[in-house]
């Protein structure tokens, strides 16, 4: 490209408390190459927003609001969807394509999981159909750590996963000593982690206690265990302990919960009239305990995906870096790739920031290792501890705060000036 041509970032799937430290880290580097690019838009809420030609001037906003991203959680500042381009959805692909045109935009970041990385993907390839000069990056995000291979070649781990194992780390901690104090009346507590295919999540509840010194149990939707094995090893950890916290992954199989689904096909356990975790609570309770009280339901719900106090510091810089990195994978080597962590192999943590193909990580969806699930099948071995402590820190993070409340990054509504035809996006 000859002369500076403008960018789109946009973002897709669910938020993290880390989402907007990437966003941060694109528009920070953007600056840095002022004659490779020019006016950063944002898509409002993600492709929706191209499609609708919604198109949120981040250049114009000013830099103390900028740099008030990291502290920022989720995506209230400049959206997200899930609206999935699919293959038959020609009009909607070309429609991205006269926003792109008509903007003078030959820069597309694409913020998410592995469904974001196929659309980056996809619109990266019609816009070479279709002789427009875009290059399309992605930049990885998603608190399930699902995106990439088994071997953790493609990706060590996804930023707001570390955010995510941390606030389930210290909820777990506290939630020991409310277990603790109350188990003569209520000796169990079952509480539900997401997760809907791949047990990361519930598995970093083990943070909060490595000694083992809990009576914790572990159950991922790997564990291939019934709601029999559960009530058995719930009554043996109350015959050994007196009192037992079961934290359970919202893929974990207990029939069918009659769940909506989203745009992506994906099940939404949280906005169904029941979840496992009801579901364990009343099977518990009927079995009957193996000592007098109850069991009890802990649901949290997207705190655990916005909740800024619980962020990593670690995950906000790494979620920072790796915007940064698209940017300069943009300038420097052209489409088709997404930026990647990559975990070096020394004895301290540290990790490089690199590339990789974006045909690689489209729809990628790696499971959680075998080896890292106990023989028990309700816990974690030590490796996946070696492997999740150094990605939730060890401070907090920095917060600033105006007469006692967050002080969140504060976007002025200033958008592009429409040039097409209203579109209608497509329903169902």
């Amino acid at each position: 490209m000859s002369q500076a041509e403008n960018v789109v970032i946009a973002q897709s799937g669910g938020p993290t408390p880390v989402i907007n430290a990437s966003l941060r880290g694109v528009v920070d580097a953007c600056r840095d190459y002022p004659d490779v690019f020019g006016t950063v838009y944002a898509g409002y809420h993600g492709i929706e927003g191209v499609l609708k030609e919604e198109l949120l001037d981040l250049s114009a906003q000013p830099a103390e609001e900028i740099a008030l991203l990291s502290a920022t959680p989720a995506a209230g500042v400049i959206g997200t969807c899930r609206y999935k381009l699919k293959a038959h959805q020609e009009k909607e692909f070309e429609r991205v394509i006269e926003v792109f045109k008509a903007h003078n935009v030959g820069y597309f970041f694409y913020n998410g999981g592995n469904d974001s990385m196929d659309t980056a993907h996809k619109v990266a390839r019609l816009a070479a159909d279709r002789d427009l000069e875009l290059v399309a990056v992605g930049v990885p995000k998603t608190i399930d750590n699902d995106v990439g291979d088994a071997e953790f070649k493609l990706i060590d781990h996804t930023p707001g996963y570390g955010s995510v194992a941390r606030y389930w780390a210290l909820t777990v901690q506290n939630a020991n000593q409310e277990n603790a104090g109350s188990c003569p009346s209520d000796p169990v507590l079952v509480m539900q982690a997401m997760g809907r295919k791949i047990g990361f999540i519930p598995a970093a509840a083990r943070l909060a206690d490595p000694e083992r010194q809990m009576p914790l149990l572990i159950a991922m939707k790997e564990s291939g265990l019934s709601l029999p094995d559960l009530a058995d090893a719930v009554n043996g950890m109350l015959g050994a302990r007196g009192r037992c916290i079961l934290v359970i992954s919202e893929g974990f199989p207990v029939g069918d919960l009659g769940t909506p689904k989203d745009a992506f096909g994906h099940i939404e356990f949280s906005a169904g009239k029941m979840t496992v975790e009801r579901v364990v609570v009343s099977y518990l309770n009927e079995v009957g305990l193996a000592t007098r009280g109850a069991a009890r339901g802990n649901m949290p719900g997207t705190d655990q995906r916005h909740n800024m106090i619980y962020a990593s510091t670690v995950d906000l810089e790494e979620a920072y870096r790796v915007g940064q990195k698209a940017v300069q994978i943009a300038a420097k080597e052209g489409p088709g790739y997404m930026s990647t962590i990559l975990r070096t192999p020394t004895l301290v943590y540290s990790v490089r920031y690199d590339k990789v193909p974006l045909e690689l990580v489209a729809n990628s969806e790696r499971s959680f290792p075998e080896a890292w699930i106990d023989d028990s099948r309700l816990d974690v071995t030590d490796e996946f501890l070696d492997y999740a402590r150094p990605l939730i820190g060890d401070s907090w993070p920095s917060i600033p705060l105006v007469d006692g409340r967050q002080r969140f990054a504060r976007l002025r509504p200033i958008f592009a000036e429409t040039k097409l035809p209203r579109f209608a996006l497509e329903v169902g």
